[in-house]
């Protein structure tokens, strides 16, 4: 059963996306996140001149509360759900997994930013973008826009879909959404600005720490799905084994690596963050530009990897349950 509601969870996402007007966890982790560190920055500010060290730990505490906050709250609802009713259950169960997923939505994003494009509107292109990358995208022609495109893309098919897949499967949906309140975290504080460069770096190395096993196994699907896509999986085998360490992140290297090989595009390089230059090495320098055919590529490539990681995951649950002897319902309830 754990198997079959997580390939509904998938479709219904596959299906409706994300609407705005629907409730959504990630926003209300976002929401207390936003609060909650409201508050210890008040209690930060009382102190002139905090020391590096002190500014870190207000930030750990951040992250600690923020998770306990996620796990209590899902294991609570799922447990008062669980003891009013198994179908009550298995539609919260359903909501649950279902918001784990953001692949509809991305697609969805990324065809905003081509629509404007194709009709000729930068700006608007550069507006639609900066609504799913953390670089800035003011001043970006249309090649680094599309790079930045098949670079997102690469990068939440790992931390958007996979990783939750992957702790999905380890533990159900409470550990999945502590993963993703780690994930949310770090997009909210895990910048390497003056800001957040000590009050975001215990989310940052944590969220590092969560994403270093299934980034890799990303990799590997990515890879298998070129060559499932009739695509050139040697050289997304060979780009992944050579330059996947070249990203200043361990871990969304993997991904843009295998990307980078499968459609044949040079990815990464200097950007701009905040106002502030970061220079990041290329990732397949030799390859072409970001064209529209490699970003439509990208996508073909990512939709076959995700149904692929959809089966292993639905394979390995029903492994896991079968062996363990859990109920039908499994996760411990």
């Amino acid at each position: 059963m754990t198997a079959l509601i997580t390939a509904v969870a998938f479709v219904v996402d596959w299906l409706l996306g994300d609407p705005q007007s629907w409730p959504h966890p990630v926003r209300m982790i976002g929401s207390l996140i936003h609060r909650l560190e409201k508050d210890l920055r008040q209690i930060l500010n009382k102190d002139p001149n905090p020391s590096d060290k002190r500014v870190f730990w207000f930030g750990a505490i951040l992250t600690v509360v923020i998770l306990l906050i996620v796990g209590f709250s899902v294991w609570l609802i799922l447990t008062i759900a669980f003891k009013l009713s198994i179908i009550l259950w298995y539609l919260i169960c359903l909501y649950f997994i279902y918001s784990l997923f953001c692949l509809r939505d991305l697609l969805d994003h990324v065809r905003r930013v081509e629509l404007a494009l194709g009709h000729g509107d930068l700006s608007e292109a550069r507006l639609a973008l900066s609504w799913i990358v953390g670089r800035d995208t003011a001043n970006l022609n249309e090649e680094a826009i599309r790079r930045a495109e098949i670079e997102t893309l690469a990068e939440n098919f790992s931390d958007g879909l996979v990783a939750p897949l992957f702790y999905l499967a380890l533990g159900g949906p409470i550990l999945a959404w502590i993963y993703k309140g780690v994930n949310t975290l770090d997009s909210m504080v895990g910048y390497k600005n003056p800001t957040y460069l000590f009050f975001g770096r215990f989310s940052a190395k944590l969220d590092d720490v969560l994403n270093f096993l299934p980034s890799r196994f990303a990799a590997l699907v990515l890879i298998g799905a070129t060559y499932l896509a009739k695509m050139d999986y040697k050289a997304a085998l060979k780009m992944w084994r050579e330059e996947g360490h070249l990203h200043s992140s361990p871990n969304s290297g993997q991904t843009e690596a295998a990307v980078a090989g499968a459609v044949g595009t040079k990815l990464g390089g200097p950007n701009y963050y905040g106002g502030q230059l970061i220079d990041k090495p290329y990732i397949g320098a030799s390859n072409g530009p970001a064209t529209q055919e490699a970003l439509q590529a990208t996508e073909r490539l990512v939709v076959t990897g995700s149904f692929l990681t959809l089966l292993i995951v639905m394979i390995v649950l029903l492994i896991i349950f079968y062996m363990a002897g859990q109920a039908p319902w499994g996760w411990g309830f």
